[in-house]
């Protein structure tokens, strides 16, 4: 499966596509920083997850509705090598992939096609007022967001699974649009779980803002301030002396090291996250959250 996956990759790439010149990489004003927003600022996980079906339109639709600018997704890869918006590396938990395909087991990202994928459901297990919802590939998702006048966290899940998934989706948001400099500057940030992931970003597109989720100690945060802006660490697992020990540092860009937080969505959770300096929090709730910060 992988080695079809990595041979689908490198046919749909070609060579070099995304390195920029060094100079051009480096003279590049730095992506975007909380500084200048509501702090911290507030971003829809998957969309207003906790409202809508996640990672579908309808949930990034409700984010903007609520009057929120970011948003945040998971992408994985196809059999058939296409990035789709989706959280799981297995479509069961949120499409009616098992009655469409009760064969099919154990309903892998990577066992179906993209075509297969664009028949399923992926709004009736919310609620049956989101029947018919689609997961979107990278390309619809691209365009929904940009439709919106949306910011995105950007995250690449589980890129162990799909080599070289890094270039391929950089070269998406390059052909939507999204790897200019207005974007680089102020509306994209690329996240992933791996280390290398983000490296690997770092190293094809310097100019982009990255982020690494997980909470390293803090003897080696200068090592991951060397290719990730933000260090986004879940919420259960930092200190207000954590998130000191994260902006004494500069990141890639010269700039402070951030950090957003995740999956905060109650009010006392905010507050807590707020207080501790996180310079931004990603929830299912967005409006419980934008709420509780406004209370102080």
């Amino acid at each position: 499966m992988y080695a079809r996956a990595a041979a689908t990759t490198a046919a749909l790439l070609g060579a070099g596509a995304l390195v920029l010149p060094t100079a051009t990489a480096t003279a590049q004003t730095p992506a975007p920083s909380a500084a200048g927003h509501d702090r911290p600022l507030v971003v829809a996980h998957r969309g207003a997850s906790a409202y809508a079906p996640e990672n579908t339109f309808a949930a990034i639709d409700k984010a903007r509705d609520m009057g929120f600018r970011w948003v945040e997704n998971d992408v994985q890869r196809t059999k058939d090598g296409e990035l789709v918006i989706v959280h799981d590396d297995t479509l069961k938990r949120t499409t009616n992939v098992e009655e469409v395909f009760p064969d099919r087991a154990p309903w892998k990202v990577a066992d179906f096609t993209a075509a297969e994928i664009a028949k399923l459901d992926a709004g009736s297990w919310f609620s049956p007022k989101y029947a018919g919802q689609r997961v979107p590939t990278l390309k619809q998702y691209m365009r929904r967001v940009s439709h919106n006048h949306q910011k995105l966290v950007f995250e690449f899940k589980k890129p162990e699974l799909y080599p070289g998934i890094e270039e391929q989706g950089l070269r998406i948001l390059r052909n939507e649009g999204w790897l200019d400099k207005h974007h680089v500057k102020s509306k994209l940030v690329i996240q992933s779980f791996s280390a290398d992931s983000v490296k690997t970003v770092h190293k094809l597109r310097p100019d982009v803002k990255t982020g690494f989720l997980g909470t390293p100690s803090v003897a080696e945060l200068p090592e991951y301030a060397r290719f990730a802006d933000q260090i986004n660490s879940t919420h259960t697992s930092i200190s207000a002396a954590y998130v000191s020990a994260i902006h004494a540092l500069k990141g890639p860009h010269g700039k402070p090291l951030e950090i957003f937080t995740w999956t905060v969505n109650d009010a006392p959770g905010a507050k807590r996250a707020a207080g501790f300096g996180v310079d931004g929090i990603i929830t299912n709730t967005p409006d419980v959250v934008r709420k509780a910060l406004r209370e102080d």
